[in-house]
């Protein structure tokens, strides 16, 4: 199984992830960039962590034998901290750089006026880098943002088949499937998405457009939820062709609108699926 994770925040993981994600097939990701869990309090916080996503962590995940590709943006929750409005000056420097294939992620996550004008404002970005776009659904009042969402995306003027609308679910992905935007679904231990409500959703809607991801972040997470999804997916009846589609097609055709993917094989000893085929965590993920 071979496998892109379209979703991962790889900064907050171990290497331990980056092994057992390789063993279980993860040959490519894409590391948005996103809220560390307490707030910034200036511009140069942020560009020291753009700088790592765009340098150390991309070589990290080269040892591993995993490409590894971000976006960037000043991300919903921040963007209603008045300190962290110079990143959208900054951003276009990181959006020109090799490995960056969207802007993201960028939306709502408590539906604020701020929330909306930084959203408009990276929109504009994108479409003058030509770029994709990871878009971010708030928690509360799903449906609402996500509506919101589409309305914003369709005012911009930007080509839905350049916008992935993210952690959707049985309720949001209907009016995102008739957008023409891409769906994104984050398979979670316990919230969001599990892997058979995936299966579930892929019969209903197909896998044309569909990207799923891991979203594993600081927070209980599962860095292998891809692979599992995968699993459930030929349990469930669908073919290893579909699979392939799923995991490493939509992903590859979304991100690959950026120009600048790098799927080429890395040249390293990374562990081969045989080396942990003893591994606790990996033995669990293929049960």
């Amino acid at each position: 199984m071979r496998i892109f994770d379209p979703h991962i925040h790889m900064t907050s993981r171990t290497t331990d992830d980056y092994e057992n994600m390789y063993a279980a097939g993860v040959r490519a990701l894409v590391e948005p960039a996103f809220w560390l869990g307490q707030p910034r309090t200036s511009v140069g916080s942020f560009t020291d962590y753009f700088d790592g996503l765009v340098g150390w962590e991309r070589f990290r995940a080269s040892q591993f034998g995993i490409r590894h590709h971000c976006t960037m943006a000043l991300n919903p929750k921040e963007a209603n901290d008045p300190r962290c409005a110079e990143v959208l000056d900054v951003l276009p420097r990181y959006l020109a750089k090799d490995g960056v294939v969207a802007v993201g992620e960028v939306g709502y996550d408590s539906m604020t006026e701020a929330e909306e004008t930084a959203f408009a404002r990276q929109l504009e970005l994108a479409l003058e880098h030509e770029l994709p776009v990871l878009v971010h659904t708030p928690h509360r009042d799903k449906l609402a943002g996500t509506r919101r969402t589409l309305d914003v995306v369709r005012e911009s003027g930007i080509d839905p088949a350049l916008v992935v609308v993210d952690h959707l679910n049985e309720v949001t992905v209907g009016p995102v499937a008739e957008s023409g935007c891409w769906m994104g679904f984050s398979i979670y231990p316990d919230t969001k998405m599990d892997e058979h409500r995936m299966v579930a959703i892929l019969r209903e809607h197909g896998t044309e457009r569909m990207l799923v991801n891991s979203a594993a972040d600081w927070g209980r997470s599962d860095p292998l939820k891809t692979y599992r999804t995968g699993q459930a997916m030929l349990a469930g009846g669908f073919s290893e062709a579909d699979v392939e589609t799923v995991l490493w097609d939509n992903p590859v055709a979304f991100y690959g609108q950026s120009g600048k993917l790098m799927l080429d094989e890395v040249e390293t000893s990374a562990p081969t699926s045989e080396t942990f085929a003893g591994n606790s965590v990996l033995r669990g993920a293929r049960a």
